[in-house]
């Protein structure tokens, strides 16, 4: 009997690296997690502690610190790694170093005959994503970024709260650039079914002055709320990771909006950006094209043309 044994690497142990391994083990998602970090006994240390915390969880698997060397055999790889954040407040400050980093990381990578997919968390995420997809010259359905994934999340919790529910009721998705010029496809966004904008305005007593407008500026700063009071995001980013991780390797078909690259779905080519994507064991397996409002197209276009106007700065 030959059972194929999944493996996982992750580049970069920082806060967030570190805390999707840990989301890894505690969801037992593979046999195998290899992680790479620059401060190698950084990544010793964690894959120490993370052995140990195996013990008390419902999958035995092998935890341990590596290199380069062992991708060539991954299922897939996290990246994490990027330039250190500062306070701007803008994702796209990050591009040149961000840049440097991911050329040394990707021609590592490759050069150990990785086949896998990637999932980049590093941002600017949408540049990213675009620059490793080049660089690897896998296909592209096998390089995805988290994109608005966490987003959307926010997005839900924020209206779950609104009207005290679970946020696991609410349907509706962030798309676009992960960063200002993201847009909500308000016109599919339904709770329970219902659309949000009907629910809204049926219980105008429980959304009191909270409009759309104010919705998505809420989802936007969401992260720089918690970054400036913690200093980093991580359990958010690391779970909305793990799940798409999780419908990769369990083949589950799941959608999610995720960075990918557009071949003329929504009118657009030649760009990555977050668009709901049904994800298998094969990476991207379809993007799906949701009917968009007329003003909300417009957005998704705007947006795609502030990622599309920083390629030239990823040219060598």
């Amino acid at each position: 009997m030959n059972l194929k044994s999944t493996k996982v690497v992750i580049i970069g142990v920082g806060n967030v690296g570190a805390t999707c391994a840990y989301t890894i083990v505690n969801m037992g998602l593979c046999d195998q997690l290899c992680l790479i970090d620059m401060n190698k006994e950084k990544a010793i240390g964690e894959a120490m502690d993370l052995t140990h915390a195996v013990h008390f969880m419902n999958r035995n698997m092998q935890v341990y610190a590596g290199g380069y060397s062992d991708c060539s055999d991954a299922d897939a790889i996290i990246v994490t790694a990027s330039a250190p954040m500062d306070t701007s407040n803008d994702r796209l400050t990050w591009l040149a170093p961000s840049k440097k980093v991911m050329k040394s990381i990707v021609s590592s990578v490759m050069a150990s005959g990785f086949s896998g997919i990637f999932i980049v968390v590093s941002n600017p995420v949408d540049l990213m994503t675009y620059y490793i997809q080049k660089l690897s010259g896998l296909p592209e359905r096998q390089v995805i970024g988290s994109g608005t994934t966490l987003d959307t999340a926010r997005l839900c919790c924020e209206i779950g709260s609104l009207f005290e529910l679970n946020s696991k009721s609410v349907s509706a998705y962030v798309m676009g650039e992960h960063g200002d010029s993201e847009m909500v496809a308000w016109s599919t966004a339904t709770v329970g079914g219902k659309q949000l904008r009907d629910v809204m305005e049926d219980n105008r007593s429980r959304a009191g002055d909270v409009d759309l407008d104010r919705l998505q500026e809420q989802t936007k700063k969401a992260g720089w709320e918690i970054f400036n009071r913690k200093h980093n995001t991580s359990y958010g980013i690391a779970a909305s990771t793990c799940a798409i991780l999780k419908s990769i390797l369990l083949n589950e078909n799941r959608i999610y909006p995720v960075s990918v690259m557009l071949r003329g779905q929504y009118g657009l080519t030649g760009v990555c950006l977050s668009v709901p994507t049904i994800l298998d064991r094969t990476g991207a397996k379809e993007i799906v094209e949701i009917r968009l409002a007329k003003g909300e197209s417009k957005n998704l276009k705007r947006s795609a043309d502030v990622v599309r106007s920083c390629y030239d700065l990823l040219e060598d």
